[in-house]
């Protein structure tokens, strides 16, 4: 069974999908660390992050593998692709048809027959259009500014709020604008404005979905 969860940067997404996944015994994966990786990949190796032909050779160069719960690339652990650099790259890389192609092709085959909690921005319109179900996580610009801010306090991030909003904003216009894999609702997905709610409270309704679905597939 797949739970496709999108929605836009700071929508609670990614805590949301890691916790309903612990809480209903699912897998997890957010498909956002695919393209961080394939970034951090592209700055490492020293050449033109702006060359879309060098972009897409090293994605066909990457091969994400789940062990034990953690993404690997190219048998490696994944490390420091949450950085602000990283952060800014990936959302113009993640904009190359062919990178978004590859990155779809590599979602599919690790979570083939088994059950996962997929996050992403296109994941119910693109990657699972036939995903059993389908949620749309969104807030206010104040309250997923709020929240980075936070998250980033906690990280390694020196941006103020201000440059936090206006970088959110730019993730929305450039998402919301992809020519292939756009940032939209599927037409068949749960909508909840998570601004005024916690965590909890939205994981708790993510999670009674999911059980009313396996309780029904079982014939409970």
């Amino acid at each position: 069974m797949i739970v496709a969860i999108d929605g836009p940067a700071g929508s609670g997404k990614t805590t949301v999908a890691q916790k309903a996944a612990e809480a209903s015994g699912f897998e997890y994966l957010d498909s956002g660390v695919l393209y961080r990786g394939i970034s951090k990949a592209v700055l490492d190796s020293g050449k033109d992050p702006e060359d879309p032909a060098v972009v897409v050779a090293i994605a066909a160069s990457c091969r994400f593998e789940l062990a034990a719960g953690k993404l690997m690339l190219n048998g490696k652990s994944l490390k420091d692709i949450y950085t602000d650099q990283v952060d800014r790259w990936s959302a113009v890389h993640s904009k190359i048809v062919d990178v978004r192609k590859n990155v779809n092709i590599q979602l599919r085959r690790i979570v083939a027959n088994r059950d996962f909690i997929v996050m992403g921005r296109d994941i119910g319109t693109v990657v699972f259009p036939d995903a059993e179900l389908k949620i749309f996580l969104d807030a206010s610009i104040e309250a997923r500014t709020a929240r980075r801010y936070r998250q980033d306090r906690q990280g390694h991030s020196r941006l103020n709020a201000e440059q936090i909003r206006r970088s959110i904003e730019q993730r929305d216009s450039i998402d919301r604008h992809k020519s292939f894999g756009r940032l939209e609702q599927a037409l068949d997905a749960l909508y909840i404005d998570t601004s005024d709610l916690t965590i909890d409270q939205v994981c708790d309704r993510v999670v009674r979905e999911i059980l009313k679905l396996t309780r029904n597939q079982s014939g409970e």
